[in-house]
């Protein structure tokens, strides 16, 4: 079934609030997937620095020796947060490399994301928990994304919980499923695209990272998105600068959207977005099958 949220703030008022106000929304997706949660985080990018997120489920790894083998790399400094089993990797070096060199020599990690601005966290357990272990209600930014997910198809795995991130600053949250990801996975496979688990999902957010690479805005790639994918889904998406939604032409899985001048947010259900700030005051609607709606942050 699964749960979605995603909030965009559109001006500076409820920025040091974000975290606070999207852990309320995954409150309200808790019982449409209680097995495993996680979340994005956009907060504003300090000139020249790339983060990358790293997951460790089931291991201790010695992140400073991490980080050491992983300067000569990027030829720059690499220094590490630790969160639990997770950790962010800050470097001045390019973060796509990263991502492949920690793929291909750390087999024990998964990489979450990698970006300027992105931070992502998940785990398996109650999605309350999640929250509170990653410190989701303290964090400020522009932008979230948070899921709940019901596995009904495959194991309750940490890795395999969204969000789900391929490219730079991009991710995605699915309700849904897709029912080509096997032959679409391996034509991005052969155009280079890297994948970490057997989730459709992670298809999916591979999909629009290629295409955002090959030059496309975020509603070209999604329009395209429409052809390539095959199933029934709404997605949220996060990029740098903006937020995306896009339910598949059937649009057969629940989604609300809710926009003031302060925000924009969207949910399976109502309930995630009522107690937001003058949610009252809102413009409210469904929504419409096939149809791509972005917003980006002004220059």
């Amino acid at each position: 079934m699964c749960g979605i949220v995603g909030l965009f703030l559109k001006t500076e008022r409820f920025q040091p609030r974000l975290g606070e106000l999207t852990a309320r929304m995954l409150h309200e997706m808790r019982d449409r997937g209680p097995d495993s949660a996680g979340f994005a985080v956009y907060d504003q990018a300090r000139a020249g620095t790339t983060r990358i997120t790293v997951l460790a489920e089931r291991h201790r790894p010695d992140w400073g020796e991490i980080a050491a083998d992983l300067e000569p790399v990027l030829e720059a400094g690499v220094s590490v947060r630790a969160i639990r089993d997770h950790a962010v990797l800050e470097t001045a070096g390019d973060g796509s490399l990263a991502r492949q060199w920690l793929i291909d020599n750390a087999p024990h990690l998964d990489v979450l994301s990698y970006g300027s601005q992105i931070e992502i966290y998940k785990a398996v357990g109650d999605p309350d928990l999640v929250a509170i272990n990653y410190d989701l209600a303290s964090r400020s930014g522009t932008h979230a994304l948070a899921h709940t997910r019901m596995a009904t198809e495959s194991a309750v795995t940490t890795n395999g919980s969204h969000p789900f991130a391929t490219g730079a600053d991009t991710c995605l949250i699915h309700n849904g499923s897709l029912s080509n990801y096997y032959q679409l996975r391996s034509r991005l496979r052969r155009q280079g695209e890297i994948f970490q688990t057997e989730n459709d999902s992670e298809v999916a957010a591979g999909y629009l990272a290629w295409r955002l690479r090959r030059g496309d805005s975020i509603e070209e790639a999604l329009q395209r998105a429409l052809v390539a994918l095959d199933g029934f889904f709404t997605f949220a998406i996060g990029i740098e600068d903006g937020f995306a939604v896009l339910r598949d032409p059937i649009a057969c899985k629940p989604a609300i959207v809710a926009e003031t001048d302060d925000w924009v947010a969207m949910s399976s259900e109502y309930r995630a977005i009522v107690h937001l700030p003058d949610s009252g005051d809102a413009v409210v609607w469904e929504p419409a099958p096939g149809v791509v709606y972005t917003w980006t942050r002004a220059a």
